[in-house]
């Protein structure tokens, strides 16, 4: 067949703009086309129809199919929606341009801005099934034939925008390069229009251009005015990409990539990883796409320990400046990390060149997001409105390990397009600014899972993508201080703000709640918080109210204020997940009525819905726990069973498992009730500790305000101070042991063994120096690790030698640098690799059928196919990407023989497509809840920094007010108590966060145990040595361990869902 090039000069101008990969080709390619056809360029839908009425070869067609296929839609009205209406659309991201294409194929005329000139951005975006279905549907495989071949399901930005930019231009948007948005230039009189202040000065046509929408889409940088943008800020992230040449070489196809391992799962693997580079990473992730593209979050303390980052700066901005980060430090850097996560499979790693002609390398930070407040304005002058939406990064800024970034881009871009559509429909501008904020609010929930499953109905009408939606989640009445009209009479609205808290709680209200449980016990009379309470009675019958099966009153009698105290805080903190906030001590002795304040006040929060029965002692509590369960309770039973179970193994008596009053009653009075499941008495405390009774923190020292105590084993500390011993990693709930030997508080990943050794492997691998990395490696700076010295304290104590984290300063890390203290390479374990993506896949195998070699179920069969058929592609590309994933040779073999028996082996390659697709998205799907999890952990933690300043000030204010007038102290109290609640708050969401992590960790330990177990299991047993079967027998009870942990978090949540299905209202009916 001839080329239609040799027939039509049209011809092949429109294959050079199909096939072309720089910006500056498509659009020279498209402008030699649009003369070859006599168009003009930018002329809207009707430019889009008169060049496929000239271009009807058989490659055009098939363009034009899915383009009028996606044209076609009612929604568009055929190109009439919004004829009347002009829009300009600022900055060609994805988002821009995709928002651009919508509002084209409303019949709109759109003009788009960009002050760049070219793409270069090499990095590698996740895309969701509904972005690679969309992007199909535009045409994507015509532009970029490689577009998620197989099982990818990610692609470059700089070849999105590509393929993007060609659907814009096909459809009649009009572009303008190098042209910067500076502002809005309002109608100077009646009659005009809104027109844009643009540099350098634009051409006539351009600079005169009046519109009636404004689409931002230039990144997170540039918000326009009006727009108000709040900050959610975590602890400090380091991001790091890189992306090195691919030359599709056959050893390149064959590294499996990772779709992302978290530290907060994958311990072992970045312990491997520091011990072998010395690089310390929270999470990894390796795309291969046109280039290798890595992403990594970087510690920034192993940054300056590698000569990465010159000093250590407190601003952020200065910290990682090109002044202060060191390129070949940081080169070295990135190469050591690619290397070993992909087991040094990729050869020589050659860095791709970024739009400067430099090593496509970078640092950011990532510490703060911005999130703009609305979605959309309305502005009016002189009678002409403007709408003003958001899309992309300036809309919220996407945290990059969720993958979340374009496909929720995308998903604003459809509101957005929507809310023009409403808007040119007649709508008025509150029911349009109303509609598109009710969209608004299920933009940051949206996630694969929770969108319609079926991807090909997905449309501009939010009803195709939205399962939940209600577009009057939002009134009109709530948007009115979005709609701006100039010289306007100040309009009185109603606040829309949701209030995020409980109302504000007095002393004078906690002192009648207290009354009010306490009421009817015998010799309880409170008339204060403070000495009311130091009896123990009160504490002890506000317990018995909750939890009536705890105690009797009778079993008080004969029993010391100490020890009735001391028994009633623990089992606050044992049964209800009351953490204590002050020593028994302090509460008979009145020594700290803030503490006691703040105490009682959680008793408060917790169970102040409970209903009470005043007319006698059984109140609705007697019939059970009231409330739901809570996870901080959960985590501190797990806490204790672990430790329990770590004294049994090392032969010590733990003795009873339930703390009684009769073991209390023995306790001397002068020391802080013991810990049975610990096995090991507390270090006594200190003499500052014997005046102040919690006022000094265990570990440091200096003084412990109210907001500032954290209690763990009876003692107390400062949350920055309780870390791990080792690796100085803070320490969360039911995630850290202490050692019975040295005392010290460790993370479980570095809790030493006190038994002997089950293996070779080191059970703490950063107690021993991190090794410097050699010159080919890593840079050759000064190793700063710290080695634990026994008995070392940064402020000499005594009475508690052991208690101390080491602190080492500036010299003393430089001097311990020259220490030799690297361990023997051929003694280190082989590093642990991350979940592959074929190991994932065969997990999904063994979850998918019935058993190894039997017929498959239909139903399952089907459901692959179906999943196939949803992502179509050509079977040559297919091919091309089979071979860059292999599958374990027993998950390969077990497929094949289920294709077999079936008598379905045509089928096998749609089966292992799909298979592989499900290992993928599983994998994504659990890095990306781990990052989330990890993200608003950090983000509670600096909010209980902020807290715990704040509420310093408070407290000092209060005790520096003894002589104040009393209104003056109530009125700080509550705003300690206010302090307070929302640390419980957090505290509380930080316990179920730790759950998810527990799950995760749980998950990923059992799979892994399960692995090493097969290797025995498939063993002949003639062939097992005793050593083996030892072995075998250790891994089977941990197995079983780790499965029983994972049934109580089961059974945990269970019983947490049918509580609180028990609380609704109506259930009792």
């Amino acid at each position: 067949m001839a080329s239609p090039t040799s027939t039509n000069p049209a011809h092949a101008h429109f294959e050079s703009f199909l096939q072309a990969q720089l910006c500056q080709d498509v659009l020279s390619s498209f402008q030699g086309l649009c003369e070859a056809l006599g168009l003009e360029p930018g002329g809207g839908l009707p430019q889009y129809r008169k060049m496929k009425a000239q271009l009807n070869y058989w490659s055009a067609k098939s363009l034009w199919a899915k383009l009028d296929k996606r044209a076609g839609q009612p929604v568009y009205q055929q190109g009439r929606a919004c004829t009347n209406t002009k829009c300009l659309v600022v900055g060609a991201g994805p988002c821009g341009l995709r928002a651009a294409a919508e509002l084209a194929l409303l019949g709109a005329r759109v003009v788009l801005v960009e002050k760049r000139t070219k793409f270069s951005r090499h990095n590698v975006l996740h895309l969701w099934p509904f972005t690679i279905h969309d992007l199909r549907a535009l045409g994507a495989k015509k532009f970029y034939g490689r577009f998620c071949t197989g099982t990818l399901d990610h692609i470059s930005i700089r070849q999105l925008q590509l393929l993007l930019l060609k659907v814009a231009l096909l459809l009649g948007v009009e572009i303008h390069w190098g042209v910067t948005f500076t502002g809005l230039q309002p109608p100077p009189k009646k009659g005009s229009g809104w027109r844009a202040q643009l540099q350098p000065s634009p051409p006539a046509q351009l600079a005169n251009y009046e519109f009636d929408v404004l689409i931002s889409a230039a990144g997170g940088k540039f918000v326009p005015e009006g727009f108000t943008v709040r900050e959610m800020r975590g602890k400090l992230a380091i991001g790091i990409t890189v992306n090195f040449v691919n030359g599709r070489t056959v050893e390149e196809t064959q590294v499996p990539e990772i779709s992302g391992v978290a530290r907060i799962y994958n311990q072992s693997f970045f312990q491997s990883l520091l011990k072998a580079t010395g690089i310390d990473l929270e999470n990894i992730v390796y795309y291969k796409d046109d280039t290798h593209y890595f992403v990594m979050t970087a510690k920034k303390q192993c940054l300056l320990r590698l000569g990465v980052l010159r000093q250590d700066w407190p601003e952020i901005d200065r910290l990682l400046s090109s002044a202060n980060v060191v390129p070949e430090a940081l080169q070295r850097f990135v190469r050591a990390a690619a290397d070993f996560a992909t087991h040094g499979k990729l050869g020589k790693l050659e860095f791709a060149r970024d739009a400067h002609g430099r090593p496509d390398i970078s640092a950011f930070d990532f510490t703060s997001m911005m999130r703009a407040e609305s979605s959309a304005r309305v502005q009016e002058k002189h009678g002409a409105r403007l709408l003003l939406g958001l899309v992309g990064d300036c809309l919220v800024e996407p945290f990059w390990p969720l993958g979340t970034g374009v496909a929720r881009g995308f998903l604003a871009a459809f509101d957005a397009a929507w809310m023009v559509k409403r808007w040119a429909e007649g709508a008025g501008p509150l029911e349009v600014l109303a509609e598109r904020e009710s969209l608004y609010q299920l933009l940051s929930q949206t996630s694969p899972e929770n969108m319609h499953r079926n991807v090909a109905q997905y449309g501009l009408d939010p009803a195709t993508r939205y399962p939940t939606l209600n577009l009057r989640a939002v009134t009109p009445n709530q948007v009115r201080d979005l709609y701006d009209v100039a010289a306007k009479e100040p309009v009185r609205t109603n606040s829309d703000k949701i209030d995020g808290g409980n109302p504000a709680m007095g002393s004078q209200e906690l002192l009648r709640w207290c009354q009010e449980q306490t009421a009817g016990y015998p010799g309880v009379h409170v008339t204060d918080l403070s000495s009311s309470w130091a009896d123990g009675r009160a504490l002890c019958a506000l317990l018995h109210r909750l939890r009536p099966g705890l105690l009797e009153p009778s079993e008080l009698q004969g029993l010391g204020a100490l020890e009735a105290t001391a028994w009633a805080l623990k089992m606050a903190e044992y049964e209800l997940g009351i953490t204590p906030m002050l020593s028994a001590k302090a509460v008979v002795a009145g020594s700290d009525p803030l503490g006691l304040i703040a105490y009682l006040s959680h008793f408060h929060s917790t169970f102040k819905n409970v209903p009470h029965s005043p007319g006698g002692l059984e109140g609705p509590a007697s019939q059970g726990f009231p409330g739901t369960p809570s996870a901080v309770l959960f985590l501190g039973k797990l806490q204790r069973t672990l430790q329990r179970t770590r004294a049994q193994e090392n032969g010590e008596d733990t003795g009873g498992k339930k703390l009684r009053l009769e073991v209390e009653a023995k306790t001397p009075s002068t020391e802080e009730p013991p810990v049975p499941e610990s096995g090991v008495p507390p270090t006594p405390p200190s003499q500052h500790q014997e005046a102040g009774a919690g006022d000094l923190c265990a570990l440091c020292g200096e003084h412990l305000y109210v907001l500032e105590r954290s209690c763990a084993d009876g003692r107390f500390f400062h949350r920055s101070c309780f870390r791990c011993h080792s690796c100085e990693a803070m320490l969360w709930p039911g995630g850290y042991g202490q050692h019975p030997g040295d005392g010290h508080f460790y993370c479980l990943q570095h809790l030493p063994q006190t038994g002997p050794k089950e293996d070779g492997t080191d059970p703490c691998p950063e107690s021993q120096d991190v090794p410097t990395p050699d010159e080919n490696s890593m840079p050759s700076g000064p190793s700063t690790s710290v080695v634990p010295q026994e008995g070392t304290s940064p402020v000499p104590n005594p009475s508690q030698p052991t208690r101390r984290l080491i602190r080492l300063s500036s010299p003393e890390r430089q001097r311990l640098s020259s220490l030799n203290l690297t361990p023997d390479p051929e003694l280190e374990p082989p590093p642990k690799p991350p979940r592959s993506c074929s190991a994932l896949a065969r997990q999904a195998l063994e979850g998918s059928f019935v058993g190894w070699g039997m017929p498959v179920q239909s139903s399952q069969v089907v459901t692959m196919e179906e999943e196939q058929e949803q992502s179509p592609s050509s079977s040559e590309e297919e091919k091309e990407a089979e071979e860059t994933v292999a599958l374990h040779s027993d998950t390969e073999e077990a497929l094949l023989t289920l294709a077999k028996n079936s008598g379905t082996m045509s089928k096998y390659p749609t089966w292992r497509r799909t298979l592989l697709r499900r290992a993928r998205e599983e994998e994504m799907k659990r890095f990306c809840k781990a990052q989330a999890v990890q993200r608003r952990l950090n983000e509670i933690e600096t909010a209980l920094g902020e807290l715990e300043a704040e509420g310093m000030k408070v407290e000092l204010a209060l005790r520096s007010q003894s002589r104040s007038p009393e209104q003056h102290k109530a009125l700080g109290l509550e705003q300690l108590l206010q302090l307070v609640q929302k640390k419980n708050s957090l505290l509380a969401e930080e316990a179920e966060l730790m759950l998810t992590v527990k799950e995760l960790n749980l998950q990923e330990e059992q799979w892994q145990l399960d692995q090493e177990l097969r290797s025995y299991v498939n063993q002949e047993g003639a062939l097992k040595t005793p050593a083996d079967r030892q072995a075998e027998d250790q891994l089977l009870k941990k197995l079983v361990d780790v499965v029983n942990q994972r049934d109580e978090l089961i059974r945990f949540q269970e019983e947490r869902r049918l509580s609180e299905l028990a609380l609704e209202p109506g259930a009792q009916g």
